[in-house]
């Protein structure tokens, strides 16, 4: 470990709760170790948050609210501090994404080619748009109504680990341009950038209060989170079974709900495709953040005429990505974020063999790199849609690949799952795409590209992908109250 990357971990060596503007101990003094994937030594301590603590960051984030000093404050001047906390992030990028690594195991090139400045992208894009949102004004005979949308309150995020900073961006910086105060729970295994954000909230500006990250475990904290009756929006991302759980337990307080749940998406893969295209996006599609990606398109399906082709030319592609030190500029894929999820992973690749599924490449953990969780990325070809690795999610480097025969066929087994998260369409046809795109069950669906997010567009899956849509006026339309007023002219 460089002397650079030292000092940057010495910042959130002893990670504490951010708490109306100020760094807090937990209320009984605990905390919890946060541990580097790539070597399952401990990185940090981090403050273990319990009900007293997430209690007093919801009522410093209602008394900020009910004071007005951020949802009164003009939309400009909100998204002038918005816009400041983004050039900050920027200022930092090397550092947010050197901890990002550490924590995360995923490789530097993404965390501080992308995701980093992806969060930075977020706070701008929502602090410049909520100045333009364009109110409702009606008139009908001597009455006129016209429709203000106004800050919901005080809002829950609950963010996964996988990628913690990127998430907590786009969810917070919505909340926060549409005047709400906002409390952050970040996920146990990866904590450290989020709680770094507290900083460059209060180097730009942002009034105390209005932003509040609170550290641990779910069953404690999550669990205040979403049910304290001073909480008016809930926005979780995260598995399906915990989705469940956030829905129903706001559903006692009413609370509006937007959650972002599993994906077992359907990459598919036509005759007439750009086979060299298609292999390159589709080894995004799925070796990308070590597989820990809910858009994943971890079910790759592949047209019978073009099948043996395509699968050498994929499988010669994965031989090559570089499996390594998550700090070397050169590593393709990292370290998955905990030694049982490697286990869960190579539990599912044991029982996709079981069950009559192929080994093209992979299968097992990485030899050679001390004690880290590196797993090979792993090919199981010749599957058949009913078993269980091509019904579940994995959340892993591990593509399953099935063979269809028709367009119909293919259609039939993208939308045989549970989840409808997302989608990507190989193919030349201009038609084809159009009518595959029209019905695969999906929220998001690609055609000859993958992971491409305009953020005015609307996010959100279908089925048991989730419910709710962020993005664009999707998320201040979301963040926000609608009312009313009518008045006699």
């Amino acid at each position: 470990m460089s002397q650079t990357t030292q000092e940057y971990l010495k910042k959130v060596k002893d990670a504490k709760l951010f708490i109306d503007g100020a760094y807090v101990d937990a209320s009984s003094g605990e905390t919890f170790d946060t541990i580097d994937p790539a070597t399952n030594r401990k990185l940090a301590s981090v403050a273990k948050a319990g009900e007293q603590d997430v209690n007093r960051a919801i009522e410093v984030a209602q008394r900020t609210f009910a004071s007005g000093v951020w949802s009164n404050m003009p939309v400009e001047e909100r998204a002038r501090i918005l816009c400041r906390m983004s050039d900050l992030v920027m200022e930092r990028v090397e550092e947010l994404a050197v901890v990002e690594t550490l924590d995360v195991g995923k490789p530097i090139k993404e965390s501080q080619g992308f995701d980093i400045p992806r969060a930075a992208a977020n706070l701008r894009f929502f602090a410049e748009m909520a100045k333009y949102l364009v109110h409702e004004h009606y008139h009908m005979h001597n009455f006129m109504s016209y429709a203000k949308y106004a800050p919901a309150g005080v809002t829950s995020l609950i963010i996964p680990w996988n990628l913690p900073f990127m998430q907590m961006t786009w969810k917070a910086s919505a909340a926060l341009a549409a005047g709400n105060t906002v409390v952050v729970k970040p996920a146990s295994y990866t904590p450290l950038s989020a709680v770094m954000l507290g900083e460059i909230a209060n180097e730009a500006g942002l009034p105390p209060g209005v932003l509040n990250i609170v550290t641990g475990p779910g069953g404690t904290v999550g669990t205040a989170m979403t049910t304290h009756p001073y909480v008016r929006r809930i926005s979780f991302v995260g598995e399906t079974k915990t989705g469940k759980t956030v829905m129903e337990a706001a559903a006692s307080q009413l609370i509006p709900v937007s959650l972002e749940l599993g994906g077992k998406s359907a990459n598919i893969v036509f005759e007439d495709a750009d086979l060299d295209e298609a292999v390159k996006g589709s080894i995004e599609a799925i070796f990308r953040n070590q597989g820990e990606i809910c858009l994943a398109g971890s079910r790759l399906l592949v047209q019978e005429s073009v099948y043996d082709q395509f699968l050498n030319k994929f499988i010669a592609a994965v031989k090559q990505i570089k499996v390594g030190n998550p700090l070397d500029p050169d590593t393709d894929m990292g370290a998955l974020v905990s030694r049982s999820h490697l286990n869960t992973v190579d539990e599912y690749v044991q029982t996709g063999l079981a069950e009559g599924a192929k080994l093209g490449f992979g299968g097992r953990r990485v030899s050679g790199l001390g004690d880290g969780n590196f797993y090979e990325p792993t090919v199981l070809y010749d599957v058949d849609n009913k078993m269980k690795v091509a019904q579940e999610e994995i959340f892993g480097p591990v593509i399953v690949i099935i063979p269809f025969k028709t367009e119909e066929e293919a259609i039939r087994i993208a939308n045989d799952s549970i989840y409808g998260l997302a989608g990507v369409v190989w193919t030349n046809d201009l038609r084809r795409a159009h009518r595959v795109a029209d019905q695969v069950q999906s929220g998001l669906l690609w055609i000859n590209c993958w992971y491409v997010r305009d953020l005015r567009t609307p996010f959100g899956g279908a089925k048991e992908s989730g419910i709710g849509r962020e993005g664009g006026r999707h998320s201040f339309e979301f963040y926000t109250e609608a009312k009313t007023i009518t008045m006699k002219r």
